[in-house]
């Protein structure tokens, strides 16, 4: 059985938490790389590409809107528990396997030790930083950068050590709330992201309410205006050039007054009897799939 998931240049905190969690929850010959049997575990990895002669195992993953819509129906997957609701909704499942994002199994898992001096931290999406000047921002505001890039154990340690996670990245989000971190999630920059917090937020119960910062810088403003990834030549040259410079900075200012605004206004974070029961039902599946598997009777064409 494969572990599969979305493996990005440069890594991303969500996606990279696959690496390191299963690890204290499966055995340890539970994964190899036979891709007759796909593991969707953390991620919004629900998608279309995947061959049809592999089987695939969801435990916890979510459909984001990133492809159209696999045919779930088709006799290759085998559907444990799914992020949300609104997954379970557009891919027509039983609306009882709509637990929670599998990373609120963290929970169940050994942690590093909180960082000391964090305050509040900031978390933008892998994506912003290549694009924007949030590093930057963040020193001018007196907040802790938490870079989705580094690697799992340091940004763990940051969330449990902050006593404000403001992030753009869902998973900022999802682990803060796991562990327990009040969080402020601020809608994405790039509107692809947006539908799948909606997803993980409901299945907690969680009356989701994203706030607006102000772009870092010009590429990011293009970005979120023009609802393109600011990815493009064109885009990255305009707002690279000299005569942007100033507004770089000026965005760059603004951005910084934003975050400092949001880290006095109320935050967001499940309810405990929410949180227990989304893990209890998890871990429980979680235990349910591994007898399958002791009998052979996972992954099964």
């Amino acid at each position: 059985m494969k572990l599969t998931y979305f493996q990005g240049n440069p890594p991303n905190f969500g996606d990279e938490l696959n690496t390191s969690m299963w690890q204290h929850l499966l055995p340890a010959d539970f994964f190899d790389r036979d891709s007759s049997v796909l593991f969707l575990g953390i991620g919004s990895i629900i998608q279309h590409s995947y061959p049809k002669t592999s089987k695939k195992l969801v435990v916890g993953a979510g459909y984001g809107g990133y492809t159209r819509k696999p045919d779930v129906h088709d006799g290759s997957w085998e559907f444990w528990f799914v992020r949300g609701p609104q997954t379970a909704h557009e891919l027509g499942l039983d609306p009882a396997l709509a637990i929670a994002d599998a990373a609120i199994l963290l929970r169940e898992t050994p942690l590093p030790h909180p960082a000391p001096d964090i305050g509040v931290g900031f978390m933008p999406h892998y994506e912003s930083i290549e694009r924007g000047n949030w590093q930057e921002a963040c020193a001018l505001a007196g907040i802790t950068f938490i870079d989705p890039t580094e690697p799992t154990e340091k940004v763990i340690s940051q969330i449990r050590g902050a006593k404000l996670v403001i992030t753009e990245a869902m998973h900022g989000a999802i682990v803060a709330d796991a562990l327990r971190t009040p969080w402020i999630g601020i809608r994405a920059m790039h509107h692809v992201h947006r539908f799948k917090w909606y997803d993980w937020a409901r299945a907690l119960n969680i009356d989701y309410a994203p706030r607006s910062v102000i772009p870092s810088n010009c590429r990011e403003a293009w970005a979120y205006t023009t609802g393109r990834s600011g990815s493009g030549a064109r885009a990255i040259s305009v707002a690279g050039s000299t005569a942007a410079a100033p507004f770089n900075r000026a965005f760059q200012h603004l951005a910084a007054r934003s975050l400092q605004k949001l880290a006095t206004s109320d935050a967001q974070l499940s309810s405990d009897r929410e949180i227990d029961l989304a893990t209890d039902q998890a871990m429980s599946t979680i235990n349910h799939m591994l007898r399958a598997y002791a009998r052979g009777a996972v992954g099964l064409i």
